[in-house]
């Protein structure tokens, strides 16, 4: 089965941005606090800093910056170190998920996150449970199958909760060294990058902060993006399924 479905696949030499979705909090750390506290010294430790960077910075290999380095950590080489099991693997190897908007991130986001407070199972549940995301824009240009034509034909590749057929076919292209996939999520209409190699990722920037509000009696998730606006409001079906039922 595995063979005919991936003689059938065809390829998009892809060139652009995922957007990379982890937990983070949405204020940064204060990196020069522990040494006045005085602002004003801290926006002159900040100005030394940035005046001490080489000339060439922008071309400076990675490993030689320890704050670039910490976002590539973040955006792009951890779940390749951290390995878990998730639809395309059983957990011995890595895979990176992004998706292709904000709103796609979210939804994949908040079921997961989702399954986790049910999982942590809370004695004294607050009345709202809040989580701080992050998210990245990442480069990525690599040669990556197209799933999405054949979704039709084999709807399991993108159905929530069914993971064997995907994690065959993400052992095989991990074990045969193809760089990754591009599919329709299986929680809404967006689509997701899944890369099997950090090699084809790059480039990762900050794009914005979201809190996440669930209210467990309304069974109902609210993202803020600004402060105190509400980007996208999800409500929680008897299913298990969510459904966007307000966009800021």
């Amino acid at each position: 089965m595995i063979d005919r479905f991936l003689s059938e696949l065809c390829s998009i030499d892809y060139h652009g941005d995922w957007l990379r979705n982890i937990v983070s909090l949405r204020e940064s750390q204060n990196l020069f606090d522990d040494l006045s506290d005085q602002p004003a010294d801290w926006h002159t430790a900040i100005a030394a800093e940035l005046a001490a960077k080489p000339a060439d910075f922008g071309a400076t290999p990675i490993i030689n910056r320890p704050f670039e380095q910490a976002r590539y950590c973040a955006a792009i080489r951890y779940p390749f170190e951290n390995l878990n099991r998730s639809r395309y693997s059983d957990g011995r190897f890595g895979v990176w998920y992004g998706a292709d908007r904000v709103e796609t991130s979210i939804f994949e986001t908040a079921h997961h996150w989702l399954r986790f407070l049910h999982d942590a199972d809370f004695q004294q549940q607050p009345k709202t449970i809040i989580g701080e995301r992050r998210i990245f824009q990442v480069q990525c240009d690599g040669l990556l199958f197209d799933f999405r034509p054949k979704l039709a034909d084999y709807p399991q590749l993108a159905t929530a909760g069914e993971y064997h057929l995907c994690q065959q076919i993400g052992q095989r292209l991990h074990r045969e060294g193809h760089p990754g996939l591009i599919t329709r999520s299986a929680h809404c209409e967006g689509d997701i990058g899944v890369i099997f190699t950090p090699k084809i990722l790059s480039n990762p920037r900050d794009h914005c902060y979201l809190d996440y509000r669930y209210d467990p009696d309304a069974r109902e998730i609210t993202v803020i993006r600004n402060p105190e606006k509400t980007f996208l409001t999800l409500n929680v079906q008897d299913d298990g399924t969510l459904r966007a039922v307000g966009r800021g």
